[in-house]
Parts: structure tokens; sequence; C-alpha cells
């Protein structure tokens, strides 16, 4: 168990310049501590004792304003900085030395049963405010921009920008077709694309009743 302690105070240590002293970690950060917190919970969850496990899940919520199902999956080394706001389902798996910041959800998107929530690799990170939703795998070494809404599978070691999502570093490389920059304010608009794409199809169907009627004579 002290093992265990000190790999997780030492993890965070060494990703966070700010991080002065293992105590300060242990007594002052609220990632650390919901974390530890989780690891209670999860083990009366795993043990079919629910209540418990949800009671000190939600208590941890309070205390740090980071909630974690304890449900969830989580490898050893996560590091979650900041942490006011994230939350993390319940089918939700994480590997190893993951780095979640703050405003961050590993949710679902309402429309799956069973498995409904992401599947992050080991060392991933995902940056302030981004949204991963639904039950498809973010692969290792992959990095999340901030502000980013994914809701589909990410490759390993690739960089994932936008609303929705999109890949545009794959293995240190610009993937094809290549984008100027990390813009993530100039998004396309995913709802205006989609209505776009019902009005396209509102005209076939108008073009296509229109020539059945001509040719049925009505």
């Amino acid at each position: 168990m002290f093992e265990n302690l000190k790999a997780e105070l030492d993890s965070i240590m060494a990703r966070d310049p700010a991080a002065r002293s293992r105590m300060e970690v242990y007594f002052l950060y609220s990632g650390f501590k919901a974390v530890r917190s989780y690891r209670k919970a999860n083990w009366f969850f795993r043990h079919n004792m629910k209540f418990i496990a949800r009671m000190i899940s939600q208590r941890a919520r309070h205390t740090t304003g980071i909630e974690i199902h304890p449900g969830a999956k989580i490898g050893k080394g996560l590091f979650i900085d900041h942490g006011m706001g994230v939350v993390i389902g319940e089918t939700t798996e994480i590997g190893d030395n993951c780095t979640i910041y703050q405003g961050v959800t590993l949710g679902g998107t309402g429309k799956d049963h069973g498995k409904r929530h992401p599947t992050l690799g080991d060392n991933v990170l995902v940056g302030a405010g981004a949204k991963v939703l639904g039950p498809f795998r973010v692969g290792n070494n992959a990095r999340i921009a901030a502000g980013a809404v994914v809701l589909t599978e990410v490759p390993d070691n690739a960089t994932a920008v936008g609303v929705p999502a999109k890949v545009v570093r794959l293995n240190g490389e610009k993937v094809d077709p290549p984008y100027e920059s990390l813009d993530q304010i100039h998004y396309a608009d995913p709802v205006a694309d989609h209505l776009s794409q019902l009005e396209e199809q509102i005209e076939g169907l108008k073009v296509a009743i229109e020539v059945f009627e001509n040719g049925a004579g009505i």
C-alpha cells in the first residue's frame, strides 16, 4: 500500500512543476485526494457494498469538485491537475500514467447501454474542458486538446482537436488533409452541417416525388 502511495505521489511530482514536495501533494492536491477516495470507493464497489462506495465518492465530490464513479476502472499514476469539474463515468476505463485537466468529462451520450463511457489507453493527456463521450477507445499516448469534443475513436500517438474532434497529428506528423493550425476557436458547426445534409435529402425526395407523379400521370 505504501509503495503504491509513494508511486502515485512520485508520478505527480514528475509531471507538475508547481509541486514542491510529496507532503504538499498529499495534503493539498484535490486531484490526489479524489483519486485516493476513488480507490477506497472502488474496493467497496467491487465487494458489492455499493451504497458505501457511492457515499465515499459523493463525499469526495463535495470536498474536491471531482466526481469519479466508484465503478470506473483506473490504472496507476492518474494525475488530475487542478481538477474542478472533472466527471468520470461508471464504465470508464483509464490506463496507466494518464493526465486529466480541469473541466474534463469522460461520459456517455445517453444512447448506449452496458459499456457507455470511453476507454483511455496509457499515457493519455486530456486538456482542460475536453469532453470524451461514448464507448470507444482513445489510444496510448494520445493527446486531446483543450475544449475538444471527442465522439469517435482516437488512434495511438494521435492529437485530436476541435468540435467534433478530428485527428490533426499522428505519430508526430500532420495528417492528410493538413491543418494549418490547432485552431480551437473557428470550428465547423456539426449541427449546421447535419441540417444542410437533411435539406439536401429533402430536395432529393421532392425531385423523386415529382418524377413519380409525372410518370404515374397523377
